[in-house]
């Protein structure tokens, strides 16, 4: 893995990915295991540093991330789970539950048929085992580097670079670099932003009982809650909280002193886990629809939050990117294979709209849960309310509605397990 300080001779690139988050890293390990001797660049606008920790130890305030079951898979063919899972939490059983009201579901992997429904691990250790694997590869790094242009010609798209003022040529332009990506309003890629009027509070807390694998999934009239079970910490049981509040409110419990934000927490979330002893730093920020106008074109594709960013209310906004992404590595690999003769097919606006269909589905089915999901339940109609609460209830009682719900959840739904 080459960095900035080092000379770069080379200009011409199979696959340029601007971002070196978790979706741009993801996608060149996947692209780094075909054997199509792939000329990658990843392009990311900070120092990655000394993003590897041998000696990793949990943190209480560490933000974290929740792997569904297809995501576990796809890191499995990576070669990477054997390093996450140690650091990992599993959540073995769902509770799902309207506050005020009769409406409950529980979910448990052994009727699925897993050993986990999904998976809670701490972002400083994913992101350091990525990259640690991205350093064994031959994917080339430059970062701390920029987009400073970006222009479709003939052959791919030619980019200028901000730091180095270097200019490269790249077959395919793969972009990754977040919601709102300024290298995609570059290229005249622009997003539809649905505002929800609420803003979601994080926070990790520091709960009495043990958690036992458990995710919470709440539902009160100011919006939805999660508490997902996280690693012990200093012998210690936590769980890492989403928290959908009004803006005022918000802004109120953000405020607030420590006691205050556990009590009004409590109120809503219950006693499930015992008195909720410790909160840690917390954090707000609004939450929105956010999607782009295109994610193909002729050497172009958008992929991540540049993509698609959606309500945390389901947790699906990463494991769907992963699945795009994973989606994508084998297409384009495919295409490499089935055009030897014309090795750049694979930049081609009919490949990449092979992997747009393949995928649009999954994208159309998971937009449309993790919206309607909130909207259903912020309803306080009593008709309405009714009607989801027996919905609740039913699925409770129906082992067939919960198995169904559940692989949606872990992305398994009309989805070959092709990547074990």
């Amino acid at each position: 893995m080459n960095n900035t300080g080092q000379i770069h001779h080379q200009t011409d690139y199979d696959i340029v990915i601007v971002g070196g988050g978790m979706v741009g890293i993801s996608l060149a390990l996947l692209l780094a295991r075909q054997n199509h001797a792939w000329r990658v660049l990843l392009l990311e606008a900070k120092d990655f540093g000394n993003s590897q920790q041998p000696d990793f130890s949990p943190s209480f305030d560490a933000r974290s991330t929740a792997l569904s079951w297809s995501s576990r898979t796809i890191f499995h063919a990576a070669d990477l789970w054997s390093e996450l899972q140690p650091h990992s939490s599993d959540i073995k059983n769902i509770h799902v539950s309207d506050r005020g009201r009769v409406g409950l579901t529980r979910i448990n992997a052994e009727e699925v048929g897993v050993e986990a429904l999904g998976y809670v691990l701490e972002n400083r250790w994913l992101g350091s085992v990525l990259v640690k694997k991205l350093a064994e590869t031959s994917v080339e790094v430059r970062a701390p580097e920029r987009v400073a242009k970006a222009e479709v010609v003939q052959s791919g798209v030619r980019i200028s670079l901000e730091n180095s003022a270097d200019i490269i040529n790249a077959s395919l332009l793969v972009i990754a670099d977040g919601a709102n990506s300024k290298t995609a309003q570059k290229l005249g890629v622009h997003s539809n932003h649905q505002p929800y009027g609420q803003q979601g509070i994080i926070a990790n807390i520091g709960i009495e009982s043990p958690h036992n694998g458990v995710a919470y999934e709440r539902f009160t009239e100011q919006g939805p809650m999660a508490m997902l079970p996280l690693p012990d910490c200093d012998g210690g049981a936590r769980c890492a909280l989403v928290w959908t509040q009004p803006p005022e409110r918000a802004e109120q419990l953000m405020a607030a002193s420590d006691s205050v934000f556990l009590q009004a927490l409590q109120n809503s979330f219950g006693y499930r886990l015992g008195k909720l002893g410790k909160v840690g730093e917390r954090t707000v920020y609004p939450l929105a629809l956010t999607t782009a106008s295109e994610q193909v074109r002729r050497s172009i594709v958008v992929l991540g939050n540049a993509a698609h960013s959606l309500h945390p209310v389901a947790g699906q906004g990463f494991n769907l990117s992963l699945r795009d992404v994973a989606t994508l590595a084998e297409v384009l690999g495919s295409a490499r294979s089935e055009c030897e003769s014309v090795p750049e097919s694979f930049a081609s606006l009919e490949t990449l709209e092979r992997y747009q269909q393949q995928q649009l589905r999954d994208q159309q089915r998971t937009l449309l849960f993790s919206d309607n999901l909130p909207k259903l339940f912020s309803q306080s109609a009593s008709a309405v309310a009714l009607g989801r609460n027996i919905g609740l209830l039913l699925m409770d009682l129906a082992p067939g509605l919960r198995s169904s719900f559940a692989l949606f959840g872990m992305g398994m739904i009309n989805r070959e397990a092709r990547y074990d």
